[in-house]
């Protein structure tokens, strides 16, 4: 009698206790309704998504005069007379870096270069735990071997102390430039000539010419990794590649803290659609995203003020996918009873915008998923600074000369109005 006493007495196990034992028993059906779950709240999710919106912070994008105006453009078209002739007569592509720089320094704009070597694909066991790589490799004659030349300027912002910076980064290849590189070199300059001239600057503005040769991403990467980790070589005096003129530019500069960054480039000439379109590219590197006030921005500027059509990347196999577009139609329906119910349930949503919304929300999770930059903007969340990737498209060929003009006061003012955020 005594043991069946004591098992009477003995307290029952807490809530939380039984409820992991009963989940623990039944852990396969516990996973399949959450995975279940999860992929119903995915497919409602292009309709319950509400519209985004600008914090306070972002004031009022595109309220203020962009100031763009033809004189920009005409020096832009001198730049890019200039860049080409420079291409032309190219030494080992150091010709169109040397006459970038100089571009930079009638701004009145500080100027350096900045040399680097791509990265070693070889993995090396005691590089692994490291962030430090040395781009900066050096011959035991003072030379750099296959080495890039990136160019850098620099305004210092009249108003501002100097604490914090907005980088612009234009990619090109000297090696084998193409008109469209040279269109967004021509693009960066005259944002950056515009700027220059502004009283009003609060953050130093940094303009990066990066050479691509060995990839976008590298060029960046190095630059960045220079930036915050400065490194020293010392014994050795170094003229790169011979060229005495580029010796008083190589002392490393720098502006204050990044507080954005803006990566953009003009792409090949699209002989479909109306109008110019902008592809932007957010994730980066382990599925980090900027913040969403930028990508807010330079979407509502684009397409709210300069009439650029906005693409995000999609899976396009599910653009023509039957399934999804029958899924499409189910929540349609769905969605116009619920709002005949009850007008505040805006669960309705047209069958097209379904489709490319959640074409656009499976292309985000697998690279967020994948966690590999869908761009050179990912260099710069390894520092934590948010940055975004622009492509234009443009609709025109590169030799007209009516078209090309009314682009650039288009893309000017539109890069210009990212300015303020």
């Amino acid at each position: 009698m005594e043991p069946s006493a004591k098992e009477d007495t003995q307290p029952k196990p807490r809530l939380i206790v039984r409820l992991g034992i009963f989940l623990a028993s039944h852990h396969i059906l516990f996973s399949a309704l959450c995975c279940s779950a999860g992929i119903i709240a995915l497919l409602f999710l292009p309709s319950l998504a509400k519209n985004t919106y600008l914090s306070e912070n972002a004031l009022i994008p595109g309220s203020a005069n962009p100031l763009f105006s033809s004189e920009d453009v005409t020096e832009a078209n001198k730049f890019i007379k200039g860049i080409e002739a420079a291409a032309g007569g190219s030494r080992g592509g150091m010709e169109m870096p040397k006459f970038i720089v100089q571009q930079m320094k009638d701004l009145g704009a500080e100027v350096c270069y900045h040399e680097f070597l791509p990265h070693s694909k070889h993995f090396h066991p005691l590089k692994f735990f490291t962030s430090m790589t040395n781009d900066l490799a050096v011959r035991p004659n003072g030379t750099y071997s296959n080495s890039g030349t990136n160019t850098i300027g620099i305004i210092r912002a009249p108003r501002g102390d100097g604490k914090e910076a907005i980088v612009l980064v234009t990619p090109y290849n000297p090696q084998r430039v193409q008109a469209n590189e040279v269109l967004s070199l021509a693009l960066g300059f005259s944002v950056f000539s515009l700027l220059s001239r502004a009283a009003w600057l609060s953050k130093d503005i940094v303009w990066l010419s990066a050479d691509s040769q060995f990839g976008e991403y590298t060029s960046v990467s190095a630059w960045l990794n220079q930036y915050h980790n400065p490194m020293f070589v010392g014994g050795v005096k170094h003229e790169p590649d011979g060229i005495a003129e580029k010796a008083e530019f190589t002392d490393f500069k720098r502006a204050g803290t990044m507080a954005a960054a803006l990566i953009f480039k003009v792409g090949e000439t699209r002989n479909y659609g109306d109008r110019d379109s902008v592809t932007m590219y957010a994730e980066a590197s382990n599925g980090q995203m900027p913040n969403l006030d930028l990508l807010n921005v330079v979407h509502y500027l684009a397409v709210h003020r300069q009439g650029f059509r906005v693409n995000i990347e999609t899976i396009s196999s599910l653009l023509s996918s039957a399934w999804l577009r029958a899924i499409a139609e189910v929540i349609h329906t769905l969605g116009s009873i619920l709002r005949k119910i009850n007008p505040d349930w805006k669960l309705d949503i047209s069958a097209p915008d379904y489709v490319e919304g959640t074409a656009n929300l499976a292309s985000s999770i697998y690279n967020q998923a994948l966690g590999v930059p869908t761009g050179s903007h990912g260099a710069f969340r390894d520092y934590q600074v948010d940055a975004v990737s622009l492509e234009f498209s443009p609709t025109f060929y590169m030799r007209n000369e009516n078209a090309k003009s009314s682009f650039l006061v288009r893309g000017g003012s539109y890069l210009k109005g990212w300015y303020v955020l």
